[in-house]
């Protein structure tokens, strides 16, 4: 894992000076060390900078910006495989002067050009140089594990790790994307391509930039894409094959996120997915792999009792902290610096504990990211499924009359009626959805279950009118053939939450304490076989990811594993009610609104109103504008 950063910049107002300052500001994704290179051209500068934390081939062998012959690359991840492709490579005549991944990538450029990406296994985001061709090339990987950030406008381009490089730039003109603010606030991130920034984007997962350097000529191109996984025919297969075909892959997939020159460790919470990953990885050591836990002493939000039971299970050489609440709050003024833009996923917070507590040990730890989205394991797939069939029930005569009367229902009669807050705040939803003349499981899962403010919520909220942004969403609600509700579900979460708030997360907070993270469950291959998978393998009834489950139960008894699935979170609400209401006072008040002057100050009241009267609805949204102040605080005041 490092950090990378660069310009192509065709008004010569770039020195090395401001290429070392963009590319130093990464520091924490690289402590080990850095590289620089920058051309100069009579009609462009080019710089390539490199923030080095050494994994594999820790010489200086491996150093970044890495040359060979015409080509040169700085690499952000780790490339599994590369073993098997330096062999395939040593016989067709290519010789390498170290261990390193980084130099088979550029062995494997020259053989095969951009064809080179269908050969990896792994998580990348690389920028490769061709000198004589005058040619630059970005890749992102297929799930988009590692991030990779570019800017354009005028005369000058610039690309990066994170979006701080930039602020080091002369030429980059800060400017809020008001579409992506009012992205972030429905559902606490920002989906690729947009950031908060104007002329600033995100390359999507499994695409690959490639540049005419002389004039700034660049296409964006997939090399990779989910959604051809889930249009191929559902492979006839037998529950038995399936699971021995999974758990092959699996352990493949594990074993590949083993290899290292440093220490390993794995998070594990007792959940099925990490324990799946622990499970396969120590039944094929005798030496014990170390695990770590974070534990909190509110029951609500504990794990870590089934994380030791589990690791007591299979022999692990387990480590657990309690952390007191004043250390997880002190986690919170961190959150805006390290993920650049507002991020509203509070549990990056114990993400960040305990990639701290492993960081101790190790320098990579195995995370099982992906095995909700690629098994079905979230419980909003059946309820988007089973809400979608009951409105399929209510004839088109009653349904709509039905919803015209709900919007004039005073929320107030409904929480008598229900005596549940959530009647209130999903009325109008509830009274839209209803007039809808047809439904779809992902416009459910959207609309009731992902975004915490609706599009009309929005317009009481922000000031300027906004067309609604596009995303994964709407990309795949239409009837794509061959595929079921609940592959257009899994594909769009594979596509938005996953790469946009789960990998995020993952990354800054490994990245805050110089800690790789890898994930074996984003395997594309392990993704391309569940995607063909039946959904009666996946998900059957409100009984979900099927086929994991019982690959682990040969590891480890149901007993154990059986308990109702808990997020990984905190209680923020709470704190921000008694001992961090200071933060409300400091960030949420008028004058810190008037600064961006973004939202209606009606809208804001209402919501921080709502949130102190006790009414749970307005938790998340409550937070998602204090981290856009904060953010806001950092970044941009």
């Amino acid at each position: 894992m490092c950090g990378i950063a660069g310009f192509i910049d065709y008004g010569h107002n770039s020195t090395e000076e401001i290429l070392k300052d963009c590319t130093d500001v990464l520091s924490h994704r690289g402590p080990d060390g850095s590289g620089y290179e920058f051309l100069v051209d009579e009609k462009y500068q080019l710089g390539l900078g490199h923030r080095r934390l050494s994994i594999l081939d820790t010489s200086e062998c491996g150093s970044q910006p890495m040359w060979y012959d015409q080509w040169c690359i700085v690499f952000n991840g780790e490339i599994y495989n590369f073993q098997e492709i330096k062999t395939e490579l040593l016989k067709f005549g290519h010789k390498f002067n170290s261990t390193s991944d980084t130099e088979v990538i550029l062995h494997a450029f020259q053989h095969w050009g951009p064809a080179m990406i269908d050969h990896f296994i792994g998580m990348y985001s690389f920028v490769l140089l061709d000198a004589l061709k005058q040619r630059l090339y970005c890749f992102r990987d297929r799930a988009g594990v590692k991030p990779f950030y570019f800017y354009t406008k005028g005369d000058l381009f610039l690309f990066s790790s994170e979006l701080k490089s930039f602020h080091k730039h002369p030429g980059f003109k800060k400017i809020i994307c008001e579409e992506a603010v009012f992205q972030y606030l429905q559902y606490g991130y920002i989906m690729a391509p947009l950031t908060i920034y104007k002329d600033t984007y995100k390359l999507r997962p499994g695409y690959f930039m490639q540049i005419e350097i002389p004039k700034l000529i660049f296409e964006e191109l997939p090399y990779w894409e989910v959604l051809k996984c889930y249009q191929k025919p559902k492979l006839d297969i037998s529950k038995e094959e399936a699971e021995k075909e999974a758990e092959k892959l699996l352990t493949s997939a594990c074993n590949y996120r083993m290899i290292s020159d440093v220490p390993v460790g794995v998070f594990l919470s007792g959940g099925y997915d990490s324990t799946a990953v622990t499970a396969l990885i120590q039944a094929n050591r005798t030496d014990k792999i170390k695990t770590y836990t974070i534990g909190f002493h509110e029951a609500d939000h504990n794990e870590a009792d089934h994380a030791k039971k589990v690791a007591t299970h299979l022999g692990t050489d387990h480590t657990e902290y309690y952390c007191t609440a004043k250390e997880a709050q002190d986690i919170i003024p961190t959150i805006p610096f390290y993920c650049d833009e507002p991020f509203g996923d509070s549990s990056i917070i114990p993400t960040m504990l305990v990639s701290k507590l492993a960081r101790k040990d190790v320098t990579v730890a195995l995370s099982a990211d992906a095995g909700d989205e690629t098994f079905a394991g979230y419980p909003k797939y059946p309820l988007s499924i089973n809400i979608l069939k009951k409105l399929n029930l209510v004839p088109d005569i009653i349904r709509y009359p039905t919803g015209s009367i709900l919007n004039i229902i005073p929320g107030s009669w409904l929480l008598k009626l229900t005596g549940h807050t959530a009647a209130a705040i999903k009325k109008q939803r509830l009274a839209d959805a209803l007039k809808k003349e047809t439904f779809t499981a992902v416009g459910i899962m959207d609309e009731f279950l992902s975004q915490v403010y609706s599009d009309k919520q929005m317009q009481s909220l922000i000031k300027r009118k906004i067309e609604k942004p596009r995303s994964g969403f709407f990309e795949y609600m239409p009837n794509v053939s061959k595929m079921t509700n609940l592959d257009r579900m899994l594909l769009v979460d594979y596509r938005t939450y996953l790469p946009d708030d789960i990998f995020v997360k993952v990354d800054r907070a490994g990245m805050s304490v110089s800690l790789e993270g890898r994930e074996p469950l984003s395997d594309h291959r392990l993704v391309e076989f569940a995607a063909q998978l039946p959904d009666h393998l996946k998900m059957k009834g409100n009984d979900k990811k099927i086929i994991l489950k019982d690959i682990v139960h040969k590891y480890v008894p149901k007993e154990i594993m059986d308990r109702p699935k808990m997020g990984f979170g905190v209680p923020v609400a709470d704190w921000l009610k008694t001992d961090l209401k200071f933060y409300v006072e400091e960030y949420m008040n008028d004058a810190a609104f008037a600064k961006h002057d973004l939202f209606y100050q009606a809208g804001v009241d209402h919501i921080k109103r709502s949130f102190f009267a006790g009414d749970r609805n307005y938790n998340t949204i409550f937070w998602y504008l204090l981290m856009f102040q904060m953010w806001y605080k950092e970044w941009m005041d």
